[in-house]
């Protein structure tokens, strides 16, 4: 079993596991968006502030898995 494990923790470090987690992480932009939206034609300030926070959260962690996308050397033209 712990195999298995070592192998999942050494997936989530791989490229194409970094790669999944920024779309994924992207996907749930999706969400925020329809939030936004519903709240701003409800008028609906907290709910307006939660989706902005959720924005925020998502853009950092976004910026953290391209970081470690650089430190694992990754040459792809669009991370320089």
């Amino acid at each position: 079993m712990s195999g298995k494990l070592e192998k999942a923790k050494g997936f989530k470090k791989s490229k194409p596991g970094l790669y999944l987690s920024i779309g994924t992480s992207l996907f749930g932009v999706v969400s925020v968006i329809k939030q936004g939206k519903k709240a701003r034609y409800e008028n609906d300030t907290l709910q307006l502030l939660d989706a902005a926070v959720s924005a925020a959260a998502i853009a950092t962690g976004v910026a953290l898995l391209f970081r470690e996308l650089k430190r694992l050397g990754d040459d792809d033209v669009l991370l320089g």
